[in-house]
């Protein structure tokens, strides 16, 4: 693969995750009638911030790993990262749609998450910077 193709890899697999996660809440929203906010469903209420929280963070680690492909990182970087990623999110969907509150697999998502976005943004600037 290359090291495009790697990032591609992640990106369809976290555009798979969003699709999922988008008709868990249209599913919730055709069962209950509600159009618009979660109308105090506290089923839509998880599922909502699941699915938001995958567009609030996935993205800009996406960019992320395109770029570090840009500046040539090896593939073994962008695949743990992009690996640790899609893990993170997944985690963290189950973890939240699927619990109230505080769970294990939605913090360990996003302890990968942020560590996967440290890391990026760590491997970005010494390139830069060096």
């Amino acid at each position: 693969m290359t090291l495009f193709e790697i990032v591609g890899l992640y990106a369809a697999l976290n555009m798979l995750l969003l699709v999922f996660l988008s008709f868990r809440v249209i599913g919730v929203r055709k069962k209950d009638g509600i159009g618009i906010g979660d109308g105090g469903n506290a089923q839509l209420q998880k599922r909502i911030r699941a699915h938001g929280n995958l567009t609030e963070y996935a993205p800009m680690a996406l960019i992320g790993l395109l770029l570090m492909a840009g500046l040539s990182a090896t593939p073994i970087w962008l695949h743990c990262l992009g690996g640790a990623l899609t893990l993170g999110r997944f985690l963290h969907a189950f973890g939240i749609s699927n619990s109230e509150g505080v769970s294990k697999p939605r913090v360990f998502g996003m302890i990968l998450t942020f560590t996967v976005l440290t890391v990026e943004a760590g491997y970005l600037l010494f390139h830069i910077l060096a």
